[in-house]
């Protein structure tokens, strides 16, 4: 099979599509003839060596997530899961490949209405922002949501998300482009983060009542405009460490306002609650993909043999929606 495989440490250039060999299902696995695979920046993480495959994974094959129908069935398979199925999901690496093996309870039935790159696009954005807004953050209809970079992937789901529980959406972005595109999928107000404190339009928005839940994809520096932009009692939920990994913190602002502050990812969960946050997101999320209530975004798809130009393009930091790799 064709996979894309990291040949040393660095950017894309250690990044080839080489020949491996077909890998069997055991057990409650499934083998998938992947379509399309989503690429996401731990792919070029993984390949600089900082942010290395968990135990059980290729650790020279990245990939988080896939798109294709059921090739094989391992032995002890018990899910009514047939031979040709289209299914997607995420897996803790090696979805950068023609054939990938998969827990069968991973693996979540595709909505006919999305086509292979469209569905490609959906788990691991869908999956995350659902964690972390209904599970981590226990969101609210009608509650007030504050998504940092919103046109990245996970925000562009997050913001979905949000808007068909009747939330009200604030979003960052420092690209205006970005924002504008956002507002079509239900952002409420749109920040500029390169021209705008996003505290001080919260406060001012929200007549100085601040946001319930806050998604920061960002980390770093804005820790104390999020504290700041905090309702009494909000939550904030960190997912993402793009702008830096270690920031100050206001004891006083968190008793006083006895915020909840939490930190996710999905990778380095277990299996088993790597399975429920997926079946979380079957349950609800499903039926809204099959309705249009919310939908993928696609910001450019690539044959396996693009890869280089693909990976480009996501660090481009120019995306908005999901970069696809096609096999």
């Amino acid at each position: 099979m064709k996979a894309v495989v990291i040949t040393g440490r660095g950017g894309p250039e250690v990044i080839e599509v080489r020949e491996r060999p077909l890998p069997q299902p055991g057990g409650q696995f499934v083998r998938v003839r992947v379509r399309a695979s989503g690429l996401n920046r731990a792919d070029l993480m993984q390949a600089r060596g900082t942010y290395p495959a968990p135990a059980g994974v290729p650790a020279d094959v990245p990939g988080l997530e896939f798109a294709g129908e059921i090739d094989a069935l391992g032995p002890e398979v018990t899910e009514p899961i047939q031979l040709g199925d289209r299914v997607f999901g995420i897996v803790g690496g090696g979805g950068l490949a023609e054939y990938v093996l998969v827990h069968e309870r991973m693996a979540v039935p595709i909505p006919r209405e999305l086509d292979d790159v469209a569905a490609a696009a959906v788990p691991e954005v869908f999956i995350t922002a659902h964690d972390a807004l209904l599970t981590q953050a226990l969101l609210l209809p009608g509650e007030r949501v504050l998504i940092h970079a919103v046109g990245s992937g996970v925000g562009t789901a997050a913001c979905q998300i949000a808007r068909a529980m009747g939330c009200t959406v604030f979003g960052t972005s420092r690209t205006a482009s970005k924002l504008e595109r956002a507002r079509e999928l239900g952002l409420h107000v749109a920040i500029d983060s390169t021209a705008d404190d996003f505290a001080e339009v919260v406060a001012e928005r929200t007549a100085n009542e601040g946001v319930d839940v806050v998604l920061d994809l960002v980390g770093g520096a804005i820790l104390e405009g999020n504290l700041k932009a905090l309702a009494p009692r909000g939550r904030m939920v960190s997912v993402g460490l793009l702008g830096g990994r270690q920031a100050p913190i206001d004891l006083a602002t968190m008793l006083s306002k006895r915020l909840t502050l939490v930190g996710t990812t999905l990778r380095a969960r277990p299996l088993e609650e790597k399975i429920l946050a997926t079946r979380r997101f079957a349950t609800q999320i499903i039926p809204w993909l099959a309705r249009g209530l919310v939908r993928p975004v696609v910001d450019s798809e690539f044959s396996v043999e693009e890869v280089h130009s693909a990976l480009r393009r996501l660090e481009s930091n120019q995306t908005f929606g999901k970069v696809i790799l096609r096999f």
